[in-house]
């Protein structure tokens, strides 16, 4: 069984992403990693080659930014790396660059794709998601967060990345049938020191809105402040082991009063049936769950 990863960066040292500590953690399961490095103001093409690994393979690319619509140059970005996979392999792994996974998933994520390789139904394979906030102390449990998202695909050649890369579809459109695995993805996208979050919002809010939009929301972006969510509690597990140097380096405070929740009647309803049956009310789900 042959397995590729891939994913795609860009400025990653200007926004603070944490792409080294994203590649190191699914590189251990990998024959190679695609990393396609698009145009940056900064040294993150020098920071991936920085990476002690023949696995690596680097394309350099250069994005479109007059696609400021859907996030879709985030998917166009997407592709590039998923089309440069060895055409042999059998697996394609997905990382975004503010997305780790923890080593103690690494055995569950091999052994999920040697199950379903003979079986052509699998097209992919699901995984669950903890998106941080603020610091590495808090995830968001609000219902408005996706919680579930495809990052293993079978390379056939007929997948594509959709919308703004949140997963995979066929060429002609249709979502993919997978399989849910006991893996989940760290989402570290929201925990940056405060003043580069506002900076890499103001500076991404282009993919999804045209130049006049864009112009009169970073007056709003400047303003940004972690404490206006609206629902998190306190994370008791442990952190991926290439998470921890990053981690022992924050150098800013944000603490939330996990009892004081901000959140609507509906959607404290909709958590109640969630934590009590496992069901969450209204999900948008971009794939065909296939029933173990």
């Amino acid at each position: 069984m042959k397995v590729s990863g891939f994913t795609f960066v860009r400025n990653a040292i200007k926004f603070d992403y944490p792409i080294v500590e994203a590649i190191s953690s699914i590189l251990p399961i990998c024959d190679e990693m695609i990393v396609a490095v698009g145009n940056s103001d900064d040294e993150t093409l020098a920071l991936i080659k920085s990476i002690d690994s023949p696995k690596i393979k680097i394309i350099e690319t250069i994005w479109d930014d007059t696609l400021r619509e859907g996030g879709k140059v985030l998917a166009v970005e997407t592709d590039k790396a998923l089309s440069a996979v060895s055409p042999d392999s059998d697996w394609c792994f997905y990382v975004q660059g503010d997305e780790v996974v923890h080593e103690q998933y690494l055995s569950t994520i091999t052994r999920a794709m040697h199950d379903n390789l003979n079986d052509p139904k699998v097209e992919g394979l699901l995984f669950k998601y903890l998106h941080f906030y603020g610091t590495y102390q808090y995830f968001a449990d609000s219902p408005r967060w996706y919680r579930r998202e495809i990052r293993v695909i079978r390379n056939t050649r007929k997948f594509v990345s959709y919308k703004d890369a949140q997963g995979f579809r066929t060429t002609d459109n249709q979502k993919l049938r997978v399989k849910m695995i006991e893996a989940s993805i760290f989402h570290y996208g929201w925990v940056k020191p405060p003043e580069i979050q506002r900076a890499k919002m103001k500076s991404s809010i282009k993919f999804w809105a045209d130049e006049e939009k864009t112009e009169a929301l970073k007056p709003q972006l400047d303003n940004f402040d972690y404490s206006e969510i609206d629902s998190l509690t306190n994370f008791m597990g442990t952190h991926p082991e290439v998470m921890q140097n990053r981690i022992s380096r924050m150098n800013w405070q944000f603490n939330f009063k996990i009892k004081e929740k901000k959140t609507s009647l509906k959607n404290r309803f909709r958590n109640w049936v969630e934590k009590l049956t496992g069901w969450r009310i209204g999900e948008y789900r971009n794939y065909r769950l296939i029933k173990s």
